[in-house]
């Protein structure tokens, strides 16, 4: 309760916060000074570990700018296929990137956008709604109108206070609100995807296996194949619904692809995006390197275990040594060893003191290493371990028993409604780590499969998209100015909605097969037993 107090309040950082088991049990005697170490350090962190080397050389050789920018150019500039085309891009770096990472690489590219657009309306509103017709000599002409405007991408920290005076029309601020804010959604949206998406995956699928050690159900795959649909789902129902909110119903004019219907603004904004795009140069050397790794690493992730056929651990004599964490941590490690030689002239500026100069560097690394997750996922393994052995977590499933009456689906949307009412204002980490146990002991005396509840809360808690505490991508969107709380708050309510009911929908649809959820294992049978004993 000390450490669950000092998480919700953020008295102390969150980091901080979660050492309080390290002195705390074993000066009362509840676990050695050892037993708790050893809980801070775990598989998932080797896992993260890995990921975030490969991350560190994404970003190092903007392979990031070019995904997002080429993904753009294939929308267009019509508002509805912007938007979705940054959805499209920030989902699928959010996969093997952190959120927050992703939101602050996607925002500054978007801002650019948006600028050109209120830019190009400044200077000729009166032609705001005249067409471009495809044909040489327009296309000539639109080049030409007026000079490119050159445009500063504002520093996260730095909070514009904008006007809707300062936008050209109402619909340009509209257009801003809606682009800002389907970026932190689709970062929320894409962290799901993945184990390593998001923090909270990561602690839920070492908690569970802690917990439930012969339960070979978590895997790469397996959360790959129960999540990829959410979030597809997920990402067109929140599309259309900031498409409603901000950009009204006429999707047959925001959405067109057809040339003819393009306005003369939405051509230069065209134009801009190609020229961030030329400014990159040809793809690298390092940046093919970083692709190959990236897909490399997700193949090998796929193929260890998928279970319908043997993956490549069965080609080795003892089983159950080699995890997802063993080939993250190989392949982050062989980046700091192979060198990013070339010919290109970032390359050349990169490598100029050392022409051996590796992929990334330990400074690289350092710098995007999320060390107060780490301790923050070891604390919550701490705590798991102290309600275990004092049989605080026995206790707790005896006094939730009036709930037996409950249908698994009840119970399951109780958690998930609960969870992301408490992750608007507390962090997803902290806010998972204090339920997770909680929920398991509910599901053992309940004789529900645990993965039932466990799973769709760990997804409703990256919901916390009402405000801009509500975790750092929504505080990044918030600091360019284009949106207010009210703005966060009435679009956030809906996409909360539509998270805890496509969440719901899966795990009684095609999570009952995948996990085999209609019956209360073995494995959590003996866990259950054992406790009780």
């Amino acid at each position: 309760m000390v450490t669950a107090v000092y998480w919700v309040s953020e008295a102390v950082p969150l980091g901080a916060a979660a050492l309080v088991p390290a002195f705390l049990y074993p000066l009362f005697g509840v676990l050695k000074s050892s037993e708790v170490a050893a809980e801070y350090c775990k598989d998932t962190t080797l896992l993260l570990m890995g990921v975030i080397c490969l991350a560190a050389s994404i970003e190092k050789w903007n392979l990031h700018k070019r995904i997002a920018l080429r993904m753009v150019m294939i929308a267009g500039a019509k508002p509805g296929m912007l938007v979705l085309g940054f959805m499209c891009c920030t989902v699928f770096l959010s996969m093997w990137l952190s959120n927050t990472s992703t939101t602050a690489m996607v925002m500054p590219i978007a801002e650019a956008v948006l600028q050109q657009l209120i830019c190009t309306g400044l200077a000729d509103s009166h032609n705001d709604s005249e067409t471009a017709e495809a044909t040489e000599d327009e296309a000539g002409m639109s080049g030409s109108v007026s000079p490119m405007v050159a445009i500063e991408i504002p520093n996260v920290k730095r909070v514009k206070a904008r006007r809707d005076s300062q936008y050209p029309t109402k619909r340009d601020h509209m257009i801003c609100k809606c682009l800002s804010l389907s970026i932190t959604y689709a970062a929320t949206i894409g962290g799901l995807i993945t184990i390593t998406g998001t923090s909270t995956n990561l602690i839920f699928a070492e908690q569970f296996n802690t917990r439930y050690p012969d339960a070979k159900t978590i895997n790469f795959g397996t959360w790959f194949i129960f999540s990829f649909p959410i979030a597809i789902i997920m990402l067109v129902l929140t599309w259309l619904w900031l498409h409603f909110l901000f950009l009204g119903c006429n999707f047959r004019e925001t959405c067109s692809l057809s040339k003819k219907r393009k306005t003369r603004r939405e051509m230069m904004s065209e134009k801009r995006i190609h020229e961030e795009y030329t400014k990159l140069g040809p793809i690298s050397y390092p940046e093919v390197v970083t692709g190959v790794f990236f897909i490399l690493m997700t193949l090998l992730w796929f193929t260890r275990e998928p279970g319908f056929v043997p993956g490549w651990t069965s080609l080795f004599e003892k089983k159950g040594y080699r995890t997802d964490a063993t080939v993250s941590v190989l392949l982050g490690f062989l980046l700091f060893l192979i060198p990013a030689r070339g010919s290109s002239g970032i390359q050349q500026a990169a490598n100029d003191d050392d022409p051996l100069a590796p992929m990334i560097n330990w400074k690289d690394f350092q710098r995007l290493m999320p060390w107060e997750i780490v301790i923050l996922v070891g604390g919550g393994y701490a705590l798991a371990a102290g309600c275990k052995v004092s049989g605080l977590s026995v206790w707790i499933g005896r006094q939730l028993e009036p709930m037996s009456g409950l249908p698994p689906w009840a119970v399951t949307l109780l958690a998930c409604l609960l969870v992301s009412a408490v992750t608007e204002f507390a962090s997803n980490p902290a806010t998972l780590t204090v339920f997770l146990p909680i929920l398991s002991a509910l599901s053992e005396t309940l004789q529900i499969n645990p993965l039932h509840t466990l799973i769709p809360s760990t997804m409703c808690v990256s919901f916390g998209v009402m405000l801009p505490v509500g975790n750092p991508p929504n505080a990044i969107v918030f600091s360019y100015g284009h949106v207010q709380i009210s703005d966060m708050v009435k679009a956030g309510f809906g996409v909360n909605l539509i998270g805890v009911a496509v969440v719901m929908l899966a795990i009684t649809t095609w999570g009952v097969p995948l996990f085999n959820l209609t019956e209360f294992p073995a494995w959590a049978v003996a866990r259950n037993v054992t406790g009780i004993l």
